[in-house]
């Protein structure tokens, strides 16, 4: 049987810049931030790096070093650990695949807004706009209403580029990160020195970093800060195990997991000065404090920032090129999240099946285009909505239990812990073996319980029970739909070969 070659990247610091660029993605801008700021302040960067180096390096050198030494993205390199956990792989992946169809729409709106930005167009009423001008949103999910063609066009726009990005596999995306990471870096820079600048910036800063160590007290902000480096990392999509598979089998590990963790942060936290400050200018001129502006996920992106554009001295052309600056940052962290997606499960289907990688992109862009247009309609905000709590939610903590459980305890940590201090400059301890085993597994159950917990004492959303039950329905499909391909015959007669340990010798 002929084998194909499997594709490299062009240099280390490629693979590092497209793995800090799918975990810095939209969240680390609209979630991070608000997240901060509701968890304690600058108490909250206790549990935030303590979270980071007991969970969030550890997973990610473990998915960068089971895909880096199996060679083999998420659903075959959990195979190979142990053919029944096949399916967890597809679950991730399938997961990754129902998100970006919605991920997509949320960049169709940011090229709406990079339009929008001239003049800029929802001076005035941003909520009104956004809502009522821009996605004329319906009164609830049982009524989806028409299409939204400028939307409709910017999702057209959005899968034909992550098309041109992904055609030349690790060669073209080598060359995409090269400046859409730096890009939005430079940009929350150049906010961030604008916000400081402005009046009252000093007030919102003050609410993102005094600390309030009284909060250290509460579980829920320790779960809380776990969730939000478990989230941001990109983890259990099958992302990480895709990219770290594209690498040599000598390459380091553990450097590259700790550069991209912090890369991640320090995004999160640079977008947290640049959004706070401008925040405080904003609640200084409507004579308000400022949590009463504060805001997170999609109404800071797409109404609280907007307006506080809008009260930016310098006039008209002032407040649009900020305005640009904004959701040109926002589509440059966009992007490098949305074909990642994309890429894992092409990884997938290309190790399993040994599709062509134009013909499967070509297919999956215009499946993930179609099933976009659901959320491209009037009601489609309160779908994207509904599916993301499941998909984003609870379908990331069960898979991210599962894996660790696989790679921790079936294939064992310290047998990978061995391959990673084999490679990498850095040597890591018997922490990662605790961490993999114990930490993370209990963490992401004790965040599950938490978020069950909430979910029966108040639905979520307030949305009506069938539509909560056709999430739910959703999230139960997908590892039911991942379970049938992993029972599928693989075109790769070695696609099921048990591996117990790896070695760096090919």
């Amino acid at each position: 049987m002929l084998t194909l070659a499997r594709q490299k990247w062009g240099s280390r610091w490629a693979f590092v810049l497209a793995a800090v660029g799918s975990a810095a993605g939209l969240g680390n801008a609209w979630r991070f931030p608000y997240m901060a700021y509701s968890n304690g302040g600058g108490a909250f960067y206790i549990p935030y790096f303590i979270a980071l180096f007991l969970a969030g390096i550890p997973i990610l050198m473990a998915e960068f070093g089971i895909g880096q030494g199996l060679q083999s993205s998420a659903p075959k390199a959990l195979g190979k650990i142990s053919k029944g956990a096949e399916f967890i792989g597809w679950w991730a992946v399938l997961t990754g695949s129902i998100i970006v169809f919605y991920y997509n729409v949320i960049m169709a709106w940011i090229f709406n807004y990079l339009y929008f930005s001239f003049g800029p167009a929802w001076k005035g009423d941003p909520k009104g706009f956004f809502f009522g001008d821009f996605l004329k949103l319906t009164d609830g999910p049982g009524q989806l209403g028409g299409l939204r063609w400028p939307i409709v066009i910017g999702l057209l726009i959005a899968w034909l580029w992550v098309y041109l990005i992904l055609r030349k596999g690790t060669e073209s995306v080598g060359k995409t990160v090269m400046w859409t990471v730096p890009l939005p870096i430079i940009l929350l820079v150049l906010l961030g020195i604008r916000g400081v600048t402005l009046e009252g910036a000093a007030t919102g800063l003050n609410f993102l970093f005094e600390p309030n160590f009284a909060k250290l007290a509460e579980p829920r902000v320790w779960a809380n800060a776990f969730g939000q480096i478990f989230f941001s990392l990109s983890v259990a999509f099958g992302i990480m195990i895709a990219y770290g598979s594209y690498n040599d089998k000598k390459n380091d590990v553990a450097n590259n997991a700790i550069i991209t963790a912090l890369g991640n942060s320090a995004t999160s936290f640079l977008a947290g000065i640049a959004v706070f400050s401008v925040l405080g200018y904003m609640a200084t001129q409507m004579q308000v404090p400022v949590d009463e502006v504060v805001s997170g996920g999609i109404g800071l992106a797409f109404v609280v920032y907007p307006q506080a554009i809008s009260l930016i001295p310098g006039g008209a052309v002032v407040q649009s090129i900020i305005g640009l600056a904004f959701f040109i940052m926002l589509l440059t962290l966009g992007i490098d999240s949305a074909f990642s997606l994309v890429e894992a499960t092409e990884a997938a289907a290309g190790d399993k099946f040994k599709v062509n990688k134009k013909t499967f992109l070509v297919g999956f862009s215009v499946l993930g285009f179609i099933f976009g247009l659901l959320f491209a309609t009037q009601g489609g905000l309160y779908w994207l909505d509904i599916i993301d709590h499941y998909m984003g939610t609870y379908a990331l903590l069960v898979v991210g239990i599962l894996e660790s459980i696989v790679i921790g305890w079936v294939f064992g940590a310290e047998k990978l812990r061995e391959y990673i201090n084999s490679v990498s400059e850095v040597k890591i301890g018997a922490w990662f073996d605790i961490s993999l085993k114990y930490i993370i597994p209990i963490v992401l159950i004790s965040i599950l319980g938490l978020n069950i917990y909430d979910e029966m004492k108040n639905p979520y959303g307030g949305y009506p029970a069938w539509a909560l039950t056709v999430g739910f329905v959703i999230f139960l499909a997908v590892p039911v739909i991942g379970y049938i391909l992993a029972k599928m015959p693989s075109k790769d007669e070695k696609y099921n070969e048990k591996v117990t340990e790896i070695t760096v010798e090919d």
